[in-house]
Order: structure tokens, then C-alpha cells, then sequence
């Protein structure tokens, strides 16, 4: 396969653009941490973007004086938060604020610069006011709430308003009026494949505060481990857990922790199916047959919709389910308990001449109603423990009580049927973060469109939603990298109007946000060079292969499964370059939308004129010069550093056996970049491709498609487009 490659370099006689300096390197290098200073709305750096902003001409000067008053009917919670936010902001700036550490009632000062007041604490719960009013002044700021919950997301957007010029720190002066479009923003975190410590929950909390998400979903149950200690059966979590369990102290110490930040945390016993972990300890509850009901059961360490399933039709088992959950009912404050309910494959029900017998006897005639049935005896029992049931689409059938809140993962148009029926939704089809798609898929994900025929009552009972993080390809190294910062444009779908849209300007924020989740601890950028460092070598120059993943992304949706060649499982090391990788290059992302200016650039002067070639009408157009010629210095400022990376990175590649299965994905970089400078080349100096030249772009691009190592090379189409514009340029002037 190399042998293609070899014949087809052999094709290219000589680099056709030569590289640029290193002043101009320096000039297009970008900050980690960017802090430019806000002089109007379409540079404010905050996520989500508030509902209203008005913004003046002044600014409020950070000093390390500034004190924060605590007024009204305040909770500890706003305490805790302001204590953090002065905290966060002296890490950020490097301003000592507070020689103690903390805000207590005891030093709040009525003439504080900084100003919060709320009425009232708030209550963890659907619906509760989030709303606030942020009044900066070159004198003052005051935070005004009606809860304590809505003065936690008023503190979020102000720690985000943080910003630099010449003369210190500082935040703009503005009046911002917010409230949350959704009451429901939350993210699913499954714990059940991959097991994640409460270090790694808390830290996630914090991020997610900062964004002003408000729930935390745990998935803690599934065919591959029972994770939340149970002290009426405790056979649950010894035996289906492989000792890897929260005990129910550190349950509770993260629900504290998360109700700091105003986060509710909704646990996930997914059932009937999805339940091997269960039967580790009780086979006696599953549908399988025979002497041991089916056992010895074990932990399955693959994934699928696997066929153990809960016994619907025993006594014991609802009497066993009334004890478990009138536990987890005491244990989980939060007035929501998800049941699952999703991919019951049926088989053990199929199998089962008892439960085959029930069926007929109750009039039950397909496993979707002997579902139900289960469902509706389980929905009872959470009821008489005050507590609300939700579950995925599947739970959505005939006869479900209005009570109920269905999840939907696998379409719109459940939601939509589920609103129009009278049950609570919320929308996660299309929020599936594991899945490796770009930020701006699911930032154009609206769960309410204008086009869809709901009426105001029906419109009411689509609640938000909820990103998912399942865990099947992901742990605690690369899990903040499969989070965030994507989830942050996630949840400005969820707080900001329906109108904010605009994808580049999202794009634009997110890398300020990133900056602040990095600051509190996620580690979406800073562990790539980790994991790069593993796979190398301690020794090795990692810059060529970070060059190299940049560019590249984990295949998308459920490919990457369908590629490997061998039976995966939860003890796979997921230290591989599909590891590595973001889901999002920012790097390709911002060459693709390089390449598509320069092109329409290069059409608008080539139409201006008369068809003469792009250098001939340049001379006659000196106005736009400058931009397709700083266009084209960064295309091929970056095309000529990917042409002679491969070289570069030949050496480490080859003393490393792991990199191996990345060395034709590096070739084809080199070749695509050279095709795409042959194609600036010819677009430029108005010559016309020749049917070899575009036969072997074709192979080059062709063999790129093919991913290696379950990765893509994401500036492929931008190479496409300038392949098809030389070929197109050169048509147009045969025909002329």
C-alpha cells in the first residue's frame, strides 16, 4: 500500500509555493488564554449568551480591593459561589482579593463594589427562577435574583465578563436581563462502562456550573457494572461492580456539592434490560430458565443490546424493587428517578415458558406490553416513594400515566408525539457527544423549531434537554476532551433565545470558554500533549505528531465500532490516536473556512476582471490585494507545513510499533497538502489542469477518504474544493 504512495510522490517534481516566514508564523500563532478587550456585543466572550444586553461605554476596574456584599434573603449557596468567583478571577488575574479565602455573612460590607441580592433561596427543582439582572457601572456591580440559584448563574456570566486591555483588568459596563429558555439543561454521564472517581463528578460540576447547566445525569446501572453501594442488597454492588462502586457517603457528598452550584443530580437504574450487573448477585430476579435462572451470570465487557432482562412476571422481584428504591428514594433528594427502559431485545421473555404463559393469560401479546406492564408496576413503586419517573422513548407507550418524563434519543418526532399527548419531554436525539460530532451539529440541534405545530400548552412540555456521554470509547483520560468544550455550545442551546445562531461567532466564543474549563480543571487541551507523550516516547519530539492529530478526527457516530478488527472490551486501553483526538479540529475547521473565503475572493476578483487569470485582475483591483494575498500566504503557510510533516514524523513513527497504523494516514497529509498547493498554483497563474494532474489529485483524495486508525483527516475537503475550482477555472476557459 506505501508502494502507492512512493509512485505517486515521484509524480511531483517540486514544491509549487515556497514557505513562509517565520514573522508571519509568529503572526498567525494563537493565545491559549485570549483576553482582548470587549468594546461592543460582537466581541462579548461569554456562553451562553444572555437573553438581553445592553452595553455602555465604561468599564468597572478589577482591583484587589474589591469586596462583595451579600444582601436579601441569601442561601449559603451564594456565599460559596461568590468565594469561588472572587477566587477563580484572582487565579485568572493574579489580583489578591480576599486574605481569608471565603465570603461569609460576617465580612460582607454594605459598600462593596460588588453587590449580590437574592429573595429567596431556591429549591433543586423543574421549573424553579434561574432568572437575574447584571448591572455593570464604572463604580459598581450589582447582581440582583430572585433566588439564590439565579445569583449562581448571574456570578457565572460575571466571572466570564472578565476581560484585559493595557491598563489591568477590567469588566464592561452593561445591564444584562437573563433567564433560562429551558428549565431542564443537563448532561448524561455514564459511570456504568467506565467507572469515573468522585474527583472527576466534582470536577465536572464545576464546569458545568460555569456554563449554568443544572442537571447531572448518572447512569449507574448497565450490563457492565452496578456503580451506588445498596445496604438492603448489598450483593448488587459487591459482586456487580469489580470494586468499583460510590459508596452512598460519596453520593452524598457529591449531591451536596453539585446543590452548591445549583445542579440537581437525577440518578439511572436502567431497567428491565441493560440489567446484567443486577443479576451478578440475584440471578434469581432475571428471566433466564432452568435450576439457577440462567446463572452464573457475569459482567459483560462488551457492548450491545444484550439479551439478560429483569423478570417482569414474579412477585419477588417487585417486592425486591420496593425495598432497592424505597433506599435510593431516601438516598437521591432529587424528585426524578430515570428507569431506562431502553433496547429490551426481548430473548429471555421469548424463552421463558412462565413468562410465555403470563402473557397469554393477561392478554399481553408483544414484549412491548409486557414492557409496559413492568414499567407501570415499577412507575407505582417510585410514586409511593415520592418520587417522578422518567425513561428513554421506549417507556412511551398506550396507557403510561401524564406523570411520567420521557427522554428522546432516537428521534424528534417522539418528543414531538410525546408534547402532543400531554407527557414531559426532553430532547437528547441529536446531543450525542460521544458520538464525535462537530460542535456546530449540535449547536444547530433546536429542540423547538418555529416549523414544528405544538401550541403554547403543548410547546410548554418540551422541558430542554440533555447532551449524553456514554462512556463505551471513553475514561478519565480523554473524557474531557469528549466533553468539552463542545457541551458549552450545547448548553447555549438550551439557555439563550432560538435566535443565536450564528455558528461562527459561537466558534469564536468557545475557544474563550475553553480557556475558562481549563482554568477550573478540565484537561481537553492540556492532556493531549500527555497522551501524545505516551504514544511516542519520552524521548521524541512530540510537535510533528501533534501537527499530524490536529488535523484529524475520531470517525463519526458508531463507525468507529464498525472498524476495529478484534472483540473489544471495557479493558481496552483507550490510548490510541482516536484517543487523542478531538472531536472538533479547530485547526481544520479554521482551514476549511480559510479555504472557502479565499475562493470566493478569488471569484469575485477573477469576475471583476473580465476572466482575465486571478493575477492579471489582481493588478486591476489593487483594493483587494491585500486579503487574497494574507488568504493565500496562511493557506499555504500551513499546506507546505502538513506537505513536509510526514517527513518529520517518519522517524518516531517508525521506531514506535503503536504509531505504525498511522504512517500511510501521515503520507496522504503530505500528498494532499502538495495537491493543494498545486491547485493555489493554477488557480493563481490562470493554468489550466492537465487530465493527469487531476486523475492522480482524484487517487490522493480517493485513498485519504479511507480512515486509519478510526480516524479522518478533516482539511481532505477543503483540498476537494480547490482541486474541483482548478479544474473548474480550467473547463471555463476551454470553453471560452
Amino acid at each position: 500500500m506505501l508502494r502507492f504512495y512512493t509512485l505517486l510522490f515521484s509524480y511531483f517534481a517540486l514544491a509549487v509555493v515556497g514557505s513562509i516566514s517565520i514573522a508571519f508564523a509568529q503572526k498567525t500563532a494563537q493565545s491559549n488564554i485570549p483576553t482582548p478587550p470587549i468594546q461592543n456585543l460582537s466581541t462579548l466572550n461569554v456562553m451562553p449568551l444572555p437573553q438581553e444586553v445592553k452595553l455602555t461605554a465604561g468599564k468597572f476596574r478589577l482591583a484587589s480591593t474589591a469586596t462583595v456584599y451579600v444582601g436579601g434573603g441569601g442561601h449559603s449557596r451564594v456565599y460559596g459561589a461568590a468565594s469561588r468567583f472572587l477566587r477563580q478571577v484572582s487565579d485568572r488575574t493574579g489580583l489578591n482579593f480576599m486574605t481569608e479565602g471565603y465570603v461569609t455573612p460576617q465580612d460582607t460590607v454594605k459598600s462593596s463594589p460588588i453587590q449580590i441580592s437574592c429573595r429567596r433561596a431556591g429549591k433543586l427543582v423543574l421549573g424553579e427562577d434561574e432568572s437575574y439582572t447584571l448591572t455593570v457601572t464604572p463604580q459598581t456591580i450589582t447582581l440582583v435574583a430572585e433566588t439564590d440559584l439565579g445569583a449562581l448563574r448571574g456570578l457565572a456570566t460575571l466571572q466570564q465578563l472578565v476581560a484585559a486591555d493595557d491598563d489591568g483588568y477590567y469588566v464592561p459596563t452593561l445591564v444584562i436581563t437573563d433567564k433560562p429558555r429551558f428549565p431542564w439543561r443537563g448532561i448524561l454521564l455514564d459511570v456504568s462502562r467506565h467507572f469515573f472517581s468522585v474527583d472527576i463528578i466534582k470536577k465536572q460540576l464545576d464546569l458545568l456550573a460555569l456554563v449554568k447547566m443544572n442537571v447531572l445525569h448518572l447512569h449507574l446501572t448497565d450490563d457492565q457494572g452496578f456503580r451506588i453501594e445498596s445496604k438492603t442488597h448489598p450483593k448488587l454492588h459487591e459482586m456487580g461492580s469489580d470494586g468499583q462502586f460510590y459508596t452512598q457517603a460519596d453520593m452524598r457528598d457529591i449531591i451536596k456539592y453539585a446543590d452548591e452550584r445549583g445542579i440537581r443530580i437525577v440518578p439511572e437504574f436502567d431497567l428491565p434490560g441493560h440489567s446484567t450487573s443486577w443479576y451478578i448477585g440475584h440471578p434469581e430476579f432475571s428471566s433466564g430458565t432452568g435450576a439457577t435462572f440462567g446463572a452464573p451470570y457475569q459482567i459483560d465487557r462488551k457492548w450491545g443490546r444484550n439479551s439478560p432482562v429483569m423478570n417482569p412476571v414474579k412477585e419477588e422481584v417487585y417486592q425486591f424493587l420496593d425495598v432497592f428504591f424505597k433506599e435510593m428514594s431516601e438516598l437521591f433528594p432529587d424528585e426524578y428517578m430515570h428507569i431506562g427502559g431502553d433496547e429490551n431485545n426481548g430473548v429471555q421473555w421469548t424463552t421463558n415458558p412462565d413468562i410465555q404463559a403470563f402473557m397469554k393469560a393477561n392478554n399481553l401479546p408483544t414484549k412491548e406490553a409486557l414492557q409496559n406492564h413492568f414499567s407501570k408496576r415499577l412507575q407505582a413503586i417510585l410514586s409511593k416513594h415520592g418520587k417522578r419517573t422518567m425513561g428513554w422513548d421506549e417507556i412511551f407507550v398506550e396507557g403510561v400515566p401524564k406523570t411520567i418524563m420521557i427522554q428522546s434519543w432516537q428521534g424528534k418526532e417522539a418528543l414531538y408525539k410525546a408534547a402532543r399527548q400531554g407527557y414531559s419531554t426532553i430532547l437528547s436525539h441529536g446531543y450525542y457527544i460521544d458520538l464525535n460530532q462537530s460542535t456546530d451539529f449540535h449547536y444547530l440541534n433546536e429542540p423547538l423549531p418555529d416549523s414544528i405545530k405544538l401550541n403554547a400548552d403543548e410547546r410548554k412540555l418540551i422541558y430542554g434537554g440533555e447532551a449524553c456521554m456514554w462512556s463505551e470509547w471513553v475514561n478519565s483520560g480523554n473524557l474531557d476532551s469528549r466533553i468539552w468544550p463542545r457541551t458549552a455550545a450545547i448548553a447555549e442551546r438550551f439557555w439563550s433565545a432560538a435566535s443565536v445562531r450564528d455558528v461562527e461567532d459561537m466558534y469564536r466564543r468557545l475557544d474563550y470558554i475553553g480557556a475558562w474549563l481549563e482554568q477550573l480543571g478540565s484537561q481537553h487541551e492540556s492532556n493531549v500533549p500527555v497522551m501524545l507523550r505516551r504514544l511516542a516516547g519520552v524521548n521524541e519530539d512530540i510537535q510533528p505528531l501533534k501537527t499530524f492529530v490536529d488535523v484529524l478526527e475520531t470517525v463519526k457516530e458508531y463507525r468507529r465500532g464498525q472498524l476495529i478488527r478484534f472483540a473489544y472490551s471495557t479493558f481496552y486501553p483507550l490510548t490510541g490516536i482516536a484517543d487523542v483526538v478531538r472531536p472538533d479540529s479547530r485547526t481544520a475547521r479554521q482551514f476549511r473556512n480559510l479555504t472557502t473565503r479565499y475562493l470566493v475572493s478569488l471569484k469575485e476578483i477573477a469576475d471583476g476582471g473580465g476572466g482575465r487569470s486571478a493575477s492579471g485582475a489582481i493588478a486591476q483591483d489593487s483594493g483587494k490585494t491585500e486579503i487574497l494575498t494574507a488568504q493565500r500566504e496562511a493557506m499555504t503557510y500551513w499546506l507546505n507545513v502538513w506537505k513536509s510533516n510526514h517527513e518529520r514524523l517518519l522517524p518516531t513513527m517508525q521506531r514506535n510499533p503503536r504509531l505504525k497504523e498511522i504512517e500511510e494516514h501521515s503520507l496522504s497529509l503530505s500528498l494532499l497538502a502538495q495537491t493543494g498547493l498545486e491547485a493555489i498554483d493554477r488557480l493563481e497563474r490562470g493554468v489550466a489542469v492537465t487530465a493527469q494532474w487531476r486523475h492522480v489529485a482524484g487517487l490522493i483524495i480517493e485513498r485519504a477518504k479511507q480512515p486509519k486508525a478510526q480516524t479522518d483527516i478533516m482539511i481532505l475537503p477543503a483540498i476537494e474544493q480547490l482541486v474541483k475550482a482548478a479544474g473548474s477555472s480550467a473547463e471555463g476557459k476551454r470553453q471560452k
